[in-house]
């Protein structure tokens, strides 16, 4: 069984990067797949979202996964649930600052407030849906991950605003106000259609349908819901990767990297110091350590591209986060190595 759940953590990690690579020299299709589409239904015209489908799909297969007796014990003994919320907000009070000191070592002119927009919108946003998926593949804690997500997710339009007011003082350059003029749009109806109501749908799926039916449905919708998890990843990152590819900067590039492998670090390493003091039990720590370092960077994609259109360059730090904590999170989940391998 060890060695089942570690093949498909790399596997699922591999196709990450397939992902990637593809949205890098193939971005035509995710183009496409980002725009909205009209289909005809009757007398009348359909909007269709791609990535609000797929994201819908994540979360109605992590609620269909939860065990709702065991959703029942989180709330009962909510330590877990209530120590993710409050490092979800503490963490980006803590660690964007110190990115912002040492950007301000930088020769760059306006002390590195691009980038720091950037992190900002990336860690001001709730707890990711993708986590959900991670979760699954490891031995994390299932109804812990989806509590969060969905907690997250509804304090999001009071959390999210906060934070970014807070933060934006760090800014100069006219960033600052680049960054409020994201806060009317960083939450609408989108959070009740493509986070709660699915994952509301799963958890009555899996409270309501008889055992056999529920098992059937698992096996249709889990492989199905952790491809369109990547086809999402394929679709945000087709856009910013394939304008680099167009005209390279490499200087920038790595500067996005380095500020997200810091930001990525630093908020992972604080979930698993906290999950520590609090001395949880392995799997909730692992979900715990997770909701730190998994943030919606599907989102702060979105808000950049819609509220900020005329600096796309902000997206790069958003991708190289959607990749980095994808890989931090391979090794979450990975837990404990047993001394002698199981082989069954």
């Amino acid at each position: 069984m060890c060695i089942r759940l570690s093949h498909r953590r790399h596997g699922l990690g591999r196709a990450v990067l397939v992902a990637y690579t593809a949205a890098l020299f193939l971005p035509g299709t995710g183009l496409w797949l980002r725009h909205p589409h009209a289909m005809p239904v009757g007398p009348v015209h359909l909007t269709v979202r791609t990535t609000s489908l797929l994201l819908s799909l994540v979360l109605f297969s992590a609620g269909l996964q939860v065990r709702v007796r065991a959703l029942g014990r989180v709330l009962r003994y909510p330590k877990a649930m209530l120590a993710g919320l409050a490092l979800h907000l503490a963490i980006p009070l803590l660690v964007v600052p110190f990115v912002a000191f040492l950007l301000r070592r930088t020769p760059d002119s306006d002390g590195g407030s691009g980038l720091l927009t950037a992190t900002i919108l990336i860690v001001a946003m709730p707890v990711a849906a993708g986590a959900t998926v991670w979760t699954a593949k490891g031995e994390g804690d299932q109804p812990t991950m989806v509590g969060l997500v969905l907690a997250s997710t509804l304090l999001s339009p009071l959390t999210t605003p906060f934070l970014l007011t807070a933060l934006a003082p760090l800014l100069s350059g006219g960033y600052a106000d680049a960054l409020a003029g994201t806060r009317g749009s960083a939450h609408s109806g989108f959070t009740l259609a493509t986070v709660v109501l699915p994952c509301a749908a799963g958890l009555l799926c899996a409270l309501g349908l008889p055992p056999s039916w529920h098992g059937r449905l698992l096996g249709a919708v889990v492989p199905s819901a952790m491809a369109g998890s990547l086809v999402l990843t394929y679709v945000n990152a087709s856009g910013a990767l394939g304008s680099f590819l167009a005209r390279p900067r490499p200087l920038l590039f790595a500067a996005a990297l380095a500020v997200a492998a810091v930001v990525c670090l630093l908020s992972f390493v604080l979930g698993r110091l906290a999950s520590r003091v609090l001395r949880l039990e392995a799997p909730v720590a692992s979900s715990l350590t997770l909701a730190c370092g998994m943030n919606n960077s599907s989102a702060s994609a979105v808000l950049i591209t819609t509220s900020l259109p005329d600096k796309p360059h902000l997206l790069l730090p958003v991708l190289a986060y959607g990749l980095l904590q994808k890989t931090a999170a391979s090794r979450v989940v990975a837990g404990p190595r047993p001394a002698s391998p199981a082989v069954s």
